[in-house]
């Protein structure tokens, strides 16, 4: 499968909250693990990973703490608050209706 950036509109908020849930970690580390998990499918870029960790810091769903990174960098590290957990959650339970319809109209045709 080819790498779809036009798939990846409307659910990055969705795979960054749900690449949190395990712990901290870095905007390239989120990316990377995107990446990696999905197969290379879903490669996000400097210009859309950052605008959207951005925006979910806005709006209260994750934090940020300077650290050192492995590479010995200074790094912003995100992780979910208790508001990001519930509207993690909420956002699964919508990508399950969601994936389900589509498939009751793949199966249908």
């Amino acid at each position: 499968m080819t790498p779809a950036p036009d798939r990846l509109h409307g659910h990055l908020d969705l795979l960054i909250l749900s690449s949190l849930a395990g712990g901290p970690m870095h905007g390239w580390a989120i990316a990377q693990r995107l990446r990696v998990l999905s197969e290379s499918v879903f490669e996000v870029g400097q210009g859309s990973i950052y605008p959207a960790l951005r925006r979910l810091e806005a709006a209260g769903w994750i934090r940020a703490r300077v650290a050192v990174s492995e590479a010995g960098r200074r790094a912003r590290f995100y992780s979910l608050t208790k508001t990001g957990r519930r509207r993690l959650e909420a956002e699964r339970a919508d990508w399950a209706g969601f994936a389900a319809a589509v498939q009751r109209v793949l199966d249908g045709a």
